[in-house]
């Protein structure tokens, strides 16, 4: 598989991004979500100061954050039977020096925790949110399947 023009991944960090394993992260959760396979997304990885200058601009919050999530064409999932559309997911940033903290504090590796932020970005994408309890166990229980199915298929 050879990243297309639908995904669109860019590295602006000193990281060691295996982009093609982005790549093939992204077309597996797109075909596990059901999605059109055209569906474009851009995933971008940025450094902590690029980072906080976007969580401020867009969130108003200072300081760098692990992923931020900027939604499209307000794709959503297909239902059962039903055709996916073509469509702009929207753009995904991640901020790997930060992650690499988050990682170490959660006891897993870089690329694991990278694979869990880019999950997380795509469902934000989709509109999933996490705000009230109810979202919380719905879009962190597809989350958890999501990644689950992603780490078995290394297996």
């Amino acid at each position: 598989m050879i990243p297309t023009e639908d995904i669109d991944i860019e590295n602006e960090t000193d990281f060691d991004i295996d982009i093609l394993r982005v790549y093939q992260q992204v077309r597996f959760m797109f075909d596990q979500l059901r999605l059109h396979p055209q569906t474009a997304v851009s995933i971008l990885f940025v450094d902590e100061e690029r980072m906080a200058q976007l969580h401020v601009e867009w969130m108003d919050e200072p300081g760098p954050t692990d992923v931020l999530s900027f939604p499209m064409d307000e794709l959503v999932l297909p239902e059962e039977g039903e055709d996916a559309m073509p469509g702009l997911l929207g753009d995904i940033v991640l901020c790997p020096a930060f992650a690499e903290r988050q990682a170490r504090d959660n006891g897993q590796s870089l690329e694991e925790e990278l694979a869990m932020l880019l999950t997380h970005g795509i469902l934000h994408c989709l509109g999933y949110d996490h705000a009230e309890p109810d979202e919380h166990t719905l879009m962190f229980g597809l989350q958890g399947k999501l990644l689950k199915a992603w780490w078995q298929r290394d297996e």
